[in-house]
């Protein structure tokens, strides 16, 4: 194609209103984990850690329970204490675990009842528990004012996830087994200020004793600010927006400086609002590789027990029965693929699915329905507009090469295993060096930066974007490589019409909306200010 058709064609595809699926993280992905939210995993990150001095750890984060008003009173946003919420890392290129990390939950009312207020005039009184999770003030420092809590224990699994040996992950401070999870940022009348939340919620960060592991790492589990960016309402509107980063797309004329020209208008990012639950460690590289060459898959699940039996009669400490067998509900490792690639009919199927058995979806990857409905909805367009006769819009190298490196294998000498079977996590080299946050690029491998997606996951990375670009065939372009172009070989320009199309959301995001040190994530929006 030639510069000014690619412009034409850039042109053209500014001036149309497409209608796509729903690019949303995992946010409500499937139609069964709707139903259950404290298991609903919104977005898993996996990158070598860049907090200054802790250049040989990698960070994994798994967030869940999505969507959180940060004013959801009375009660907030607890974990489920029947659930068991599992970071996964597969060290030999298996698909299968090799070792995970996992979170099991429970929660108390000081004293067993709660805080007590004695009502009544003298001689005719009674204690009457609080409604509120909170009777005043609460600080890192001073916590008895908090009328409800919630504690975790931290387990190590080596092999299989259910059959394996479990060791206990201890505080390395006092070898304690059980750490607790500080209060949702309920409003800054009860913490004093941003800041105030901040020392208080800092203080939850622990010290941890992996077994097997010699360096000591970190873990923290709270409210964040929801990190991922997008376009969300408008996007299920049929796409009410234009797609492709120019003068004209989402936020032109706003102030930001964000890659590729886009600037950041505030009501662009539907989840600007939005807190998240975040389950976060620190693990030496060392403790993570195995015998492998370096390069992890990893992944995030979250199981309840089979059989759920409701207490006619439910209290504080027994609202119900759980029992049975552990069963996957959730499953999130890359992003945007049960949202993307994953057809209607099996989103569920693959919550429930372990990696080794992903070749029950491959046709969903090499032959991917998203590009054909883009194509379908505005190829006449822009045919009509350039006076051009594509037979399509969408690429056309079947089976899609690229997409099986992207999603399913990694790319070779970034991010594939030693041993090489088609299943999707997210892959991380561990060996390529962390970039500071102020040289990252949000795109990633394709802006000259391999310490991003797909090479793992940082939260800065404009995952959108990316995905939206690569489904439509830019890979099948050469894509910079330590400031040259390269051809990964996977397909050609002339398989991909549109490869070179900048296509976007318009919701950018970058590592300056994050925190430069552990948990990395911003702090959480407070319910009051």
């Amino acid at each position: 194609m030639t510069q000014g058709r690619k412009s034409a064609l850039l042109a053209a595809l500014c001036s149309m209103i497409v209608t796509t699926t729903s690019l949303a993280s995992s946010h409500r992905e499937a139609p069964n984990i709707t139903r259950l939210p404290t298991v609903d995993s919104t977005d898993f990150y996996a990158f070598n850690s860049y907090e200054s001095g802790r250049g040989s750890y990698v960070t994994l984060i798994a967030n869940y329970i999505p969507l959180q008003d940060a004013y959801g009173g009375p009660n907030y946003f607890a974990m489920d204490p029947n659930a068991v919420y599992s970071i996964h890392v597969d060290n030999d290129g298996d698909a299968v675990e090799d070792l995970t990390y996992q979170f099991r939950f429970s929660q108390a009312l000081p004293g067993g009842d709660g805080v007590k207020l004695t009502i009544g005039p003298d001689g005719a009184t009674r204690d009457i528990a609080v409604p509120l999770k909170n009777v005043g003030g609460v600080s890192a420092s001073d916590m008895s004012a908090a009328n409800f809590s919630e504690t975790y224990t931290l387990t190590l699994v080596t092999g299989d996830r259910r059959s394996g040996t479990a060791m206990k992950i201890v505080n390395a401070d006092d070898a304690s087994s059980q750490f607790s999870k500080p209060l949702d940022f309920i409003g800054t009348k009860t913490f004093g200020s941003l800041s105030g939340y901040e020392d208080y919620a800092k203080s939850f960060i622990y010290p941890i004793n992996v077994p097997g592991c010699s360096g000591i790492g970190k873990v923290f589990v709270g409210q964040r600010k929801d990190p991922f960016v997008v376009n969300l309402g408008k996007t299920f509107d049929l796409v009410n927006y234009v797609p492709v980063e120019g003068d004209s797309a989402p936020g032109a004329g706003d102030a930001g400086g964000f890659p590729g020209g886009i600037t950041q208008s505030a009501t662009n990012d539907d989840l600007r609002t939005k807190n998240v639950t975040t389950l976060a460690l620190e693990i030496p590289k060392s403790c993570l590789t195995g015998g492998g060459n370096g390069t992890i898959g990893a992944w995030t699940t979250a199981s309840l027990p089979q059989a759920r039996i409701l207490n006619p009669n439910a209290k504080f400490s027994k609202p119900e029965v759980a029992g049975g067998a552990l069963t996957q509900v959730s499953r999130l490792g890359s992003p945007l693929v049960n949202e993307l690639v994953i057809g209607l009919k099996d989103k569920d199927t693959f919550s429930s699915a372990e990696p080794k058995d992903d070749g029950q979806f491959a046709d969903y990857v090499t032959h991917p329905s998203l590009p054909e409905l883009l194509n379908i909805l505005f190829k006449d367009a822009v045919n009509n507009t350039l006076g051009t006769s594509f037979d399509t819009l969408a690429p056309t190298n079947f089976p899609r090469a690229d997409l099986v490196a992207a999603f399913l294998t990694g790319f070779k000498g970034l991010n594939q295993q030693a041993s090489v079977t088609p299943s999707e996590m997210l892959r991380l080299n561990t060996g390529v060096a962390a970039t500071p946050a102020a040289e990252q690029s949000a795109f990633g491998v394709v802006g000259d930066d391999l310490a991003g997606f797909p090479n793992g996951r940082r939260p800065g990375d404009d995952v959108v974007d990316i995905a939206l670009r690569v489904v439509m065939g830019r890979l099948c372009y050469p894509i910079p490589i330590n400031g040259e172009d390269t051809d990964l070989g996977l397909c050609a320009p002339e398989d991909a019409n549109v490869g070179n199309v900048p296509f976007t959301d318009g919701a950018p995001v970058n590592a300056s909306m994050m925190d430069n040190s552990f948990p990395y994530l911003a702090a959480p929006l407070p319910g009051s200010k």
